[in-house]
């Protein structure tokens, strides 16, 4: 399966045989490779929700700061911060056992196709307080990430489900150089994730394409197989398979909970 991933995330994988998936589109004969079927899954705003939850924190200010006078990224700030806070690289994702997000702020695309759903968040932490701390902001973070990487667990299955066979994710675009969004995806999935030598794997798609209108290629078959390359594999690690098992099942229960409050909204009755 191939992750685009940036403002929002797309989902592409393709089979030799039209297979239809719920809350998923296609499958589209030769859309995306010749002779090939694609199917299309997909997630509203994904790294304009990780902005969102960053920028609209108490402690944003203070992380620009921070971020400016290391002068790193505000993303690899937090990401370092969250090292600090754990102790254990390895095992940070840990740190969000009692915080939970849904992340449908602007709908979901795949796998349930509900443009009604809205995001949420629950904290079965004992004892919580006012902070407004950067440690706070770093949890949250840490948590929308897993969100996200969480939904595209859940389109994986549905796409397995419907019969595709998805063993590696490949993904690209503006999250994929982020190396904690990128670790999430393949702890969560427990998939290794493929990254591209190329960092602007989409223009090189472009290229690709061109070899092919140019004559210069027979197949984008052939131009892939000429112009990409892997510039890194990233493993997950079989040591959070059980926390990422429990923390799928609380991810799933999070909507069915937002319905069953909406329902109990509608009924007069109650």
């Amino acid at each position: 399966m191939a992750v685009i991933c940036g403002t929002s995330s797309c989902h592409m994988a393709v089979s030799t045989q039209p297979l239809f998936v719920p809350g998923v589109w296609g499958p589209y004969l030769s859309a995306m490779l010749p002779g090939l079927w694609l199917n299309e899954g997909g997630q509203s705003a994904t790294g304009r929700l990780v902005d969102h939850v960053v920028k609209g924190h108490a402690a944003s200010s203070q992380l620009r700061e921070r971020a400016e006078k290391s002068g790193k990224h505000v993303y690899s700030c937090l990401n370092l911060h969250l090292q600090h806070m754990s102790g254990d690289a390895a095992h940070l994702e840990q740190l969000t056992a009692g915080l939970h997000i849904w992340p449908d702020f602007h709908g979901n695309r795949s796998p349930l196709a509900d443009q009604t759903s809205r995001g949420s968040v629950t904290n079965a932490v004992v004892g919580l307080t006012l902070s407004q701390t950067l440690d706070d902001l770093a949890l949250l973070y840490l948590a929308t990430l897993q969100a996200i990487a969480l939904g595209t667990r859940h389109i994986i299955d549905a796409m397995r489900e419907a019969g595709h066979d998805i063993t590696t994710l490949f993904l690209c675009g503006g999250l994929s150089k982020n190396a904690l969004f990128v670790q999430t995806h393949a702890n969560i999935t427990g998939l290794p994730v493929v990254l591209p030598a190329e960092p602007e794997a989409v223009l090189l798609g472009s290229a690709v394409i061109g070899a092919c209108a140019s004559s210069d290629c027979s197949s984008i078959q052939e131009a892939m197989k000429k112009m990409t390359r892997i510039g890194h594999v990233v493993r997950p690690n079989p040591e959070l398979e059980s926390f990422y098992r429990r923390k799928y099942a609380v991810f799933l229960r999070l909507y069915d909970h937002q319905k069953e409050c909406v329902a109990l909204m509608e009924d007069d009755g109650v």
